[in-house]
């Protein structure tokens, strides 16, 4: 065990800073890393489906209902499917060492808030084979343009790095940036930076620490009107809590839809959630660079 942290820091010498910074949220990335973060699927909290989320959603943010980019969005889920499938990957549960890919029903609503809303610039946590990543950066694309940034810790074997992100085709990795590290040292930083977000989603250690770290600091430079997208909320109480302490938001819990059963949770098509930010107001951080000029 001792050795995963030091091959980690052979091959990534910045994140010396990380363990430094941090280093139990780093050995347990880390470790996830390597050891394919198998983890529970027990809910420590008993979330249930909101079944009729997708309308409310839309109707929530003034949006018609049915989904008028639904036939759009099937097109393209079929297209990418396929091509991974033609690269010999096997989409859905487990297909990154024992990760999974994003699930149809977290990004299909993540697309619609992106182009419902007009949203430019994004932040996610997790990539794997960057499903939700190459989802996120056709929204854009196919709305009034922006930005995706990625932070993620990459895996050591070299069998899996060379499929991060190989869902995001070549012409649309110029709206793309892909930080390497912890949530923990790159989030701030970053969110730092752009002293705004339009949406945050979060799918990388499903812990409730991690997920109320990213989550109030998503929160801070989230704009009003704008949401944070939280997958595999059945694992911890994370998105309970930090919901039921805010006054302005409205939530939603989503069913996931994977292309097939993940029995490893006790509610097989996963659960995902949506919090919407509804008030109040989110000034620039101080000397914050503005949001184009950051790559």
């Amino acid at each position: 065990m001792l050795g995963i942290p030091v091959r980690y820091l052979l091959k990534h010498p910045r994140a010396v800073t990380e363990l430094t910074a941090d280093p139990l949220d780093t050995w347990t990335q880390v470790r996830e890393s390597y050891l394919g973060g198998q983890e529970s699927r027990i809910p420590v909290f008993p979330y249930e489906v909101d079944p009729d989320w997708e309308r409310q959603l839309h109707a929530l943010i003034g949006a018609e209902w049915p989904c008028t980019f639904a036939s759009d969005f099937a097109e393209l889920w079929a297209a990418v499917m396929a091509e991974l499938e033609s690269q010999g990957i096997r989409p859905g549960p487990e297909s990154f060492l024992h990760w999974n890919d994003g699930d149809t029903g977290f990004i299909r609503a993540i697309s619609c808030l992106i182009r419902h809303l007009n949203l430019r610039y994004v932040v996610e946590t997790g990539v794997a084979h960057g499903v939700t990543s190459r989802f996120i950066l056709e929204a854009l694309s196919r709305g009034g343009g922006g930005h995706l940034w990625s932070i993620d810790v990459p895996p050591v074997q070299s069998v899996w790095q060379k499929q991060v992100g190989m869902a995001v085709g070549p012409s649309l990795r110029k709206q793309w940036t892909y930080i390497k590290g912890t949530s923990r040292l790159r989030l701030p930083e970053l969110l730092g930076k752009l002293g705004e977000v339009d949406l945050f989603v979060h799918d990388s250690l499903h812990t409730e620490r991690n997920v109320r770290f990213e989550m109030d600091q998503a929160w801070r430079v989230l704009r009003p009107g704008s949401a944070v997208v939280v997958d595999d909320i059945d694992a911890n109480w994370g998105f309970h809590s930090f919901t039921h302490a805010l006054s302005d938001q409205h939530s939603f819990v989503c069913e996931a839809e994977p292309v097939r059963p993940d029995f490893r949770r006790v509610n097989s098509k996963g659960m995902f959630g949506i919090a919407l930010k509804t008030g109040g107001s989110v000034p620039r951080a101080v000397g914050a660079t503005p949001l184009r000029a950051v790559r």
